[in-house]
């Protein structure tokens, strides 16, 4: 492979064993440089306002307009591109409030289905380098390029720059790279120089570069874990690294050593395709609060076909039944229930949800509700011991179902009590 690599040009892809602020064949600025990146592997590819830029380059007159894509006045914002964000907006922010910070944008209903499509060709560009790639979602996906040198003929950095331009080329929309030392670091990384982003964040800076940062920066610290990391002392990154990890440990267990290996800028985890997803899940907001248990079963019952066609579809079923609310003050409340046999059917997703949704519901107003099922097992592996009675006439019942759908269309079958949700759920 010749010389040691130590910069790369984004724009026509020349190399140099120097470090150079500049391409010396284009003169183009977009130049990658890094004392180990000839050494690094592990990426993390993260798509650019993903929804937002498919909706764009779909529809050209939009290209310079702030974009939302999102639920009605009373929805959330999904996500939205980046002229919107100058304004504030931000995915998960209440659509009320985005339209205040930002009253000219055009907010657009999500559709999945073209999102997905987009999702597998970026995906599919990607397994042309390696088999290691790990989604985390649509839009994201970790990726192992060790030992394909000899097979691109370059390093995995200068190999990752190629498929970020292929991308943007093939699909009209951009990715943005990071690429270190192990998948926390990448994912980071992916995050610094957005959109159309290539960083680097090399394991002999690691420490130094987490050092000052918020705790909140590290995977599996959320606000709660944010408050007792603060209220011990623990602020900063560099506060974990410095401490001693039997203290750690005596707080918060084996999550304690864990939060001590990051904040090193260590992580042992692999890029595993065939890593379980975390679940399924569908949600909607409601046009108007609800405080009535009858209303608010007519919705979930919706939720829970389209939970249970989804996993029929992927060949999945779910051990744990999930429930989620949002009272008006944007509080999120979930609830979580262990089934004796794993689901892939309405039938028992709903029947568990209702049992749960029974004991939230005390006359306070709602204005979002959502089911789901976790900790996923593959259906084929599990039907012929599992599936059985009630949940068997169930699943056979709702397979024909399906069948009936694929043949006449979606709304092709369909229940009075479904019929009565959709009503309720129809935009202004």
């Amino acid at each position: 492979m010749g010389a040691a690599l130590k910069a790369f040009c984004r724009d026509c892809f020349w190399t140099t064993a120097a470090a150079q602020r500049r391409c010396a064949a284009c003169g183009s600025p977009r130049v990658v440089a890094h004392e180990e990146l000839e050494r690094l592997s592990i990426a993390h590819m993260d798509c650019d306002a993903f929804y937002a830029s498919v909706e764009k380059r779909d529809r050209p007159e939009l290209r310079d307009q702030p974009v939302i894509v999102g639920g009605g006045r009373r929805g959330v914002v999904t996500t939205c591109c980046y002229i919107a964000r100058i304004s504030g907006v931000r995915s998960a922010m209440p659509m009320f409030k985005a339209l205040k910070l930002c009253p000219q944008a055009v907010v657009i209903k999500p559709d999945f289905s073209k999102y997905r499509a987009e999702s597998q060709r970026i995906l599919g560009l990607a397994a042309q380098l390696t088999p290691l790639i790990q989604n985390l979602s649509l839009d994201e996906a970790w990726m192992d390029l060790s030992g394909t040198e000899r097979l691109h003929g370059a390093a995995p950095a200068l190999t990752l720059a190629r498929l970020q331009a292929r991308i943007e080329a093939e699909t009209g929309l951009t990715v943005s790279i990071g690429l270190a030392a192990n998948k926390f670091l990448a994912k980071i990384a992916s995050d610094l120089d957005k959109p159309r982003g290539f960083s680097v964040i090399g394991a002999a800076e690691a420490q130094s570069f987490l050092d000052g940062r918020p705790v909140g920066i590290l995977p599996g610290v959320g606000p709660a874990m944010v408050a007792s990391l603060e209220k011990a002392g623990f602020r900063t990154v560099g506060h974990l690294a410095r401490a001693e990890p039997k203290d750690l440990a005596g707080r918060w267990g084996a999550h304690g050593l864990r939060l001590h290996e990051l904040a090193h800028g260590r992580d042992s985890r692999a890029v595993n395709p065939h890593e379980a997803r975390k679940g399924i899940s569908a949600e909607t907001t409601f046009n108007e609060d609800l405080t009535k248990l009858a209303d608010l079963e007519d919705i979930l019952a919706e939720l829970s076909e389209k939970v249970a066609r989804h996993a029929r579809k992927d060949g999945v079923a779910g051990r744990v039944v999930t429930l989620k609310l949002r009272t008006t003050d944007f509080k999120i409340h979930t609830r979580r229930k262990t089934i004796p046999v794993p689901t892939q059917t309405a039938k028992t997703l709903f029947a568990v949800g209702r049992e749960m949704l029974a004991r939230e519901v005390d006359g306070r107003p709602f204005r979002l509700v959502g089911v789901g099922m976790a900790e996923l097992v593959e259906a084929d592996a599990v039907e012929g011991d599992f599936f059985a009675g009630e949940e068997r006439r169930a699943l056979a019942s709702e397979k024909t179902l399906d069948a009936l759908r694929a043949r006449f269309g979606a709304d092709a079958v369909t229940s009075g009590r479904i019929l009565r949700a959709k009503a309720a759920l129809k935009e202004d």
